[in-house]
């Protein structure tokens, strides 16, 4: 089992994470989660990039930016987020608060790294 610490600033607000140079290190990786808009049904899609600060997933989904969603990734209470774009196959979504840098360590040392 390998870990990996992640150096970082204590933010409180994504907004606040944003304003370094990139607001926390991205991990690509392969995690299957459930994103729910608020208030609406849940649906299956695959996390590829993770950080302390947001989320890439696919998903096919027509959901546009500042769609609050919620996501749940195996073992974990879910995560509120907001779209902040969409490609069509892809969503990318910033955290509306940080993800603590433990429960990082804890999705890292379940799921492996992909290239």
């Amino acid at each position: 089992m390998t870990s990996t610490s992640f150096t970082t600033q204590t933010f409180q607000r994504y907004e606040d994470a944003a304003q370094e140079d990139r607001s926390a290190p991205r991990v690509r990786l392969k995690i299957p989660a459930v994103m729910r808009p608020s208030g609406s049904p849940g649906f299956s899609v695959i996390v590829r990039d993770l950080s302390l600060s947001g989320v890439a997933c696919e998903a096919l989904t027509g959901m546009g930016p500042g769609t609050r969603i919620w996501l749940t990734l195996p073992g974990l209470s879910a995560l509120q987020a907001k779209i902040v774009w969409n490609d069509g196959t892809i969503v990318g979504c910033e955290f509306s608060t940080l993800l603590n840098p433990a429960v990082l360590e804890n999705i890292l040392a379940r799921f492996p790294r992909q290239p």
